[in-house]
């Protein structure tokens, strides 16, 4: 599996809006004659492209408009889908507009960063339980999320972060977290250095399975946050492969457990003194089997030379062009218990009637079936055709299907339509929104 990772493009209004004015544009062609260069050398193209994050420069719909079409065009070019384009916001991603006249904002981000250590994740999650204050903590993504909806990224109160299965073959999965990083970004100065801002631990219960690697999308690597020692442990201990962004600087770290990406930027800052625009393609194999199964990862690590104007390696200690990284991933097998024989009746649980017990189950196993579907990549191309309608077809369906409400109507797109297709998923109707696509498209 190939994966391209980029973070930090930083479309700006109103010169992006415009190949005329848009000074990072001959930078970001530059980039793309790369990757284009290195899938031919040996005829290998992208599976999924991983943005992560800074986006946008000031958060604004407009400057998600030129992201959208140039990461389809780069898509196109690299032989990707572009509904195989996964991102996660960064803080150049937060609206500052809202940020500043939002006293709800301010008042949940303030309850966060001044909480003391002890009780900050219980005042976070206390935070995402108030109606209030939750919607306040996602509103300065609202661009963002109209952008992000369409590849199935986007983030709400209930869904903080998202996840995605990919199949690297051999019956094992590449899980991918995208993590939300900028849930206390905007203000108060916390962008401004490392420890200010806020992860929590529910973003880190990266749950581990049989022949699942876990992997993190993330913008802010681990010390920007108040919590950094339980992120840094959390995902060092469950992801085998890591990418971060923010920092402009372009690194890979290898440890026996894990490796790390940190990205340069595709366009930073001209003020910078080590100004490098950068980017990693990634690829991913197993090979092996049983306790010999390996994670094999080879990476090229890509940063602009000026004079002449060319991208080249980031070379290793070893001065190899080609980064290599092998990890263990022993397949164990199932689990095989000995039953023990016993005469007596098994008590039912104490808790719950025996008739209710079903029903709790069947439920439990409906939810779990419907994050299963919605984290398969046949859901998320379902979704990006979805997204892809008019508002009012969008409209339609869900309507049709019972998926909304008229009080549904009030929440905000990305939330409202990413909570009806859950929901389709839980209720086994996500072939009957097949159905309304197909029957729209054709008849346009």
């Amino acid at each position: 599996m190939r994966l391209l990772h980029l973070s930090d493009i930083h479309f700006r209004e109103p010169d992006c809006l415009s190949s005329a004015t848009d000074e990072s544009a001959p930078f970001r062609a530059r980039l793309t004659q790369d990757v284009i260069g290195l899938c031919l050398a040996d005829s290998t193209g992208v599976d999924a492209i991983l943005v992560g994050g800074d986006i946008a420069y000031q958060g604004h719909p407009e400057e998600y408009v030129a992201a959208e079409n140039w990461l389809r065009a780069l898509a196109i070019e690299c032989n990707c889908p572009p509904e195989r384009i996964y991102v996660v916001p960064g803080n150049h991603d937060v609206d500052r507009r809202v940020c500043e006249e939002s006293q709800n904002l301010v008042n949940a981000q303030s309850a966060i960063a001044r909480a003391d250590s002890g009780v900050r994740e219980q005042t976070f999650r206390t935070q995402l339980r108030d109606l209030g204050a939750s919607n306040a903590l996602f509103e300065s993504l609202g661009a963002y999320n109209e952008f992000a909806a369409k590849f199935g990224c986007n983030v709400y109160p209930k869904n903080p972060y998202w996840k995605y299965d990919l199949e690297l073959g051999g019956d094992v999965k590449l899980r991918l977290y995208g993590l939300t990083s900028t849930l206390i970004s905007g203000l108060g100065q916390r962008d401004n250095a490392p420890g200010r801002l806020y992860l929590s631990r529910l973003q880190t219960a990266l749950i581990p399975e049989p022949n699942t690697v876990s992997m993190v999308l993330c913008h802010h690597p681990p010390a920007w946050f108040l919590d950094a020692d339980n992120v840094e442990d959390d995902v060092n201990n469950r992801a085998m492969i890591q990418v971060f962004g923010h920092k402009h600087r372009q690194r890979c770290a290898r440890l026996p457990e894990y490796i790390r990406f940190s990205a340069g930027a595709v366009y930073p800052d001209r003020n910078e003194l080590d100004w490098k625009p950068g980017y990693n393609l990634i690829d991913v194999e197993i090979t092996g089997s049983g306790a010999d199964r390996k994670l094999q990862l080879r990476a090229q690590v890509r940063h602009l030379q000026t004079t002449p104007e060319t991208f080249v390696p980031l070379l290793t200690n070893e001065k190899e062009s080609t980064w290599t990284h092998q990890l263990s991933f022993k397949d164990v097998g199932p689990l095989v218990f000995r039953r023990v024989p016993t005469t007596a009746a098994e008590p039912s649980s104490p808790n719950i009637s025996p008739p209710l017990v079903g029903l709790v189950a069947d439920t439990t196993q409906a939810v779990q079936d419907a994050e299963v579907a919605m984290s398969n990549l046949s859901t998320k191309d379902l979704v990006f055709r979805f997204w892809e309608l008019s508002k009012s077809q969008k409209r339609d369906i869900a309507t049709k299907l019972n998926l909304i409400t008229d009080a549904d109507l009030d929440i905000p797109a990305p939330e409202r339509y990413t909570r009806a297709l859950a929901l389709a998923a839980q209720r086994g109707q996500l072939d009957d929104v097949a159905q309304e696509i197909n029957r729209i498209e054709s008849e346009e």
